[in-house]
């Protein structure tokens, strides 16, 4: 036991701390040296798409056909050249399709139609059948019969279906 304290170095107290912290001069150094790589990598990577868009606009193929007039830069598509392109042209502009789109099943939701003429099957806005299911009430079935719908159409005798039941439990 007196061997214990006598091996443990004089003057360590748990409530001790380390004496030495980070300099700031080796914080700053840090801060400039990432500030330095950040702009070296923003020069490289600008330097690289303005040589890779010059290689193009030099290497570019002026027209697909040698019959056809040189427009210029092919790469710029005017509205004039998306009505030359052959059909069907697949979404020329999807902003206004999509907006278009949208009116429509809004008009189809918000007024009054036919869905079925023949039938008499007609459509209503939707707040005017929120307003009749709130005056008339949701359909109720009755309380005895689960099938209630399909017991009217079938009407078969108890009998029968007993028998045959019974017949393969033989």
């Amino acid at each position: 036991m007196t061997e214990e304290l006598t091996n443990q170095p004089q003057g360590l107290d748990h409530n001790d701390f380390e004496r030495e912290d980070l300099s700031p001069g080796g914080v700053m150094y840090f801060l400039v040296g990432l500030a330095v790589v950040v702009i070296a990598i923003y020069l490289v990577v600008t330097g690289m798409y303005n040589f890779l868009d010059r290689y193009e606009r030099t290497h570019q193929v002026g027209t697909v056909n040698p019959m056809i007039p040189s427009k210029g830069d092919t790469r710029i598509v005017t509205p004039e050249d998306t009505l030359a392109f052959p059909q069907p042209r697949l979404e020329t502009d999807e902003r206004t399709q999509f907006t278009g789109y949208i009116q429509k099943q809004n008009d189809t939701l918000l007024t009054y139609g036919w869905v079925d003429k023949d039938a008499g099957v007609v459509r209503i806005p939707i707040d005017r059948a929120m307003d009749l299911i709130a005056q008339r009430g949701l359909p109720v079935r009755q309380e005895g019969n689960s099938n209630a719908a399909a017991a009217p159409a079938k009407k078969e005798p108890a009998k029968p279906a007993a028998k045959s039941a019974a017949a393969p439990g033989n």
